[in-house]
């Protein structure tokens, strides 16, 4: 079965965000009433795996081990199965 997860992996309340905070000061210099602007990366991931529940076990690995720091990411996925 091939699947397709989408995973998003942020930043963990109270890790800076340089990028997020220079987004956030440029907006406002746009007269833009921006708080705050927090940065994410979304990967997109095409996979073969013999059920969901073992393709989310995998996107979870994925995660763990090489997309996301645990010591300052956080990260959530969504997968589905495409034909």
């Amino acid at each position: 079965m091939r699947f397709k997860a989408r995973v998003e992996v942020s930043l963990k309340p109270g890790h800076s965000d340089p990028e997020g905070e220079t987004t956030a000061r440029a907006l406002r210099e746009l007269n833009y009433p921006v708080k705050n602007v927090g940065v994410s990366k979304v990967y997109t991931v095409f996979f073969e795996a013999s059920s969901k529940t073992e393709a989310e076990e995998m996107v979870d690995e994925m995660c763990r081990r090489l997309l996301a720091n645990p010591t300052k990411d956080d990260y959530k996925f969504e997968v589905e199965e495409i034909e």
